[in-house]
């Protein structure tokens, strides 16, 4: 399991689970925003380029950026971890982790040697020519101070080296961003499906210096996010008040989580508010009678200790709680 969302192989491994599943495999938001009716030339119409830049001057204004320029859209953050590492040399890269497998992958796939460290101090003790760090971590929510990665920014601009920072889940982690701050060699990526609520749409945005910036929207090329994504994109980044709201909802829902969890004999030992890790000594057993029950949720390779739960729905809620007492009463 490299990530979440794949129902497909739930569906394989599991095929007598009752339907419709509960996908509680990705961090994605499970309140969607709720975008008005597309106008139908957002799909008859090739995207122009003012309408990106449109759209990127909305996600600055969103991500506290002062200079547009330095804010690149593409189709989902994903795309983007896989064309960084061709813009540069081979070389070396220290990826802060455990973390999300793509990031390393990626490196690797495209000739770089990559290595997983436990902290952003060891990974730049170590002189790569760049640095990888999930903040908030995926999938502990471990979070590097801002003044670390701002040293870490600096000491890596002095070899021409790169600092990636993947923020896919800061939105509702106000503090943790450091995208305003336009610290030098450093690519900032941010994640608008999770947000959002809308994975499908394919959207996400790479922060970057001038020069960087300018060096991802060439590799990019033309016509590189839909007209839909354009039009919904825009309309959900400007409305402030509806992630101010989304971020009380899910602090309520982490709660509820959190207490269905501890009661189930589970200890909630990291997260965000659109994930919990959790820990239980028997997780193996845990993973495959929830699966049986229809609920599909993250295991790691490297512990088998935990588990990853997404956020359920307010209509998941009931049934989650019941395999989960089921399973502690069993």
């Amino acid at each position: 399991m490299n990530h979440g969302g794949n129902l497909h192989d739930a569906k394989a491994l599991f095929p007598k689970a009752p339907e419709p599943w509960i996908d509680l495999s990705t961090g994605i938001n499970p309140t969607a925003y709720p975008f008005s009716p597309i106008e139908p030339d957002a799909f008859t119409r090739l995207p122009s380029a003012q309408t990106v830049l449109d759209l990127e001057r909305i996600a600055a204004r969103a991500y506290g950026v002062a200079d547009p320029g330095r804010v690149v859209a593409a189709s989902g953050s994903q795309i983007l971890i896989e064309l960084l590492p061709r813009l540069r040399p081979k070389g070396r890269v220290a990826v802060v982790g455990p973390t999300y497998n793509e990031h390393a992958a990626c490196w690797q796939r495209h000739g770089h040697s990559c290595t997983i460290v436990d902290t952003l101090a060891a990974a730049v003790a170590g002189r790569p020519d760049v640095v990888v760090a999930v903040n908030p971590n995926n999938p502990d929510g471990r979070v590097i101070p801002a003044a670390d990665l701002e040293k870490a920014a600096a000491t890596l601009a002095q070899t021409g080296g790169w600092l990636v920072i993947d923020e896919a889940f800061a939105d509702f982690e106000e503090s943790v961003s450091v995208a305003h701050r336009n610290l030098p060699a450093t690519i900032i990526l941010r994640s608008f499906g999770k947000t959002y609520g809308l994975a499908g749409l394919r959207l996400g945005f790479a922060i970057a210096p001038q020069g960087l910036s300018e060096s991802i929207r060439g590799a990019l090329g033309l016509w590189s996010i839909s007209g839909p994504a354009l039009a919904i994109g825009a309309a959900a980044l400007a409305a402030s008040s509806w992630i101010t709201a989304q971020a009380l909802a899910l602090r309520q829902a982490v709660i509820h989580l959190d207490g269905m969890l501890l009661s189930s004999g589970f200890d909630v030992v990291g997260g965000t508010l659109l994930f919990r890790l959790a820990r239980h000594p028997d997780a193996a057993s845990k993973f495959e009678s929830l699966a049986r029950a229809g609920i599909w949720v993250r295991k790691f390779p490297h512990d088998s200790s935990i588990l990853r739960f997404g956020i359920p729905t307010q209509e998941a809620v009931g049934r989650l709680e019941n395999a989960l007492r089921r399973e502690s009463s069993a």
